[in-house]
């Protein structure tokens, strides 16, 4: 996390926000069940995310469908991002599937920020069913002017 952002600050200001997420959302209707913690390393702070995934998310038999795997990589890495202190929107999300990803066991997503230069916040992640590697995902994502992120949240709170 940066220097000067706390964790509390970060969640009070998103709490909203991840309210409505897709993927973990406590007032979204489709959300997958996703649970999520910020560990904290050192300096370093890694997003580690469970899930079990039902048989509503089956894409090739008795695996998870690939586009639930990418979603929650997005979710897991830009709530990492945000955790920088300077968060931003996704512009590309890179997974690289290691082993087929089963339905019905719990999953374990880690995502970290590698870097940032600029603007530019470089995270990457992990998924694992128990030791096996699931997955591999990086990052890039831009971080948003605060005038363009309080727009956009006026935006969506006129239209609801």
């Amino acid at each position: 996390m940066a220097p000067g952002v706390s964790e509390a600050a970060l969640v009070e200001r998103s709490r909203n926000f991840l309210a409505r997420s897709p993927m973990m959302g406590s007032i979204n209707p489709i959300a997958m069940p996703l649970t999520l913690a910020v560990v904290h390393e050192g300096e370093k702070a890694t997003v580690e995310a469970r899930v079990t995934f039902s048989n509503s998310y089956e894409g090739a038999p008795g695996c998870v469908h690939g586009g639930f795997v990418a979603s929650a990589f997005d979710e897991v890495l830009g709530v990492a991002q945000s955790a920088s202190g300077n968060p931003g929107m996704t512009a590309n999300l890179s997974v690289d599937y290691r082993s087929p990803t089963p339905i019905l066991r719990e999953l374990v997503f880690r995502g970290w920020c590698e870097r940032i230069d600029g603007r530019k916040i470089y995270t990457r992640g992990t998924v694992h069913h128990g030791d096996t590697l699931c997955a591999e995902a990086t990052g890039l994502f831009i971080s948003m002017r605060p005038e363009l992120f309080a727009k956009l949240l006026a935006m969506r709170d006129a239209s609801t």
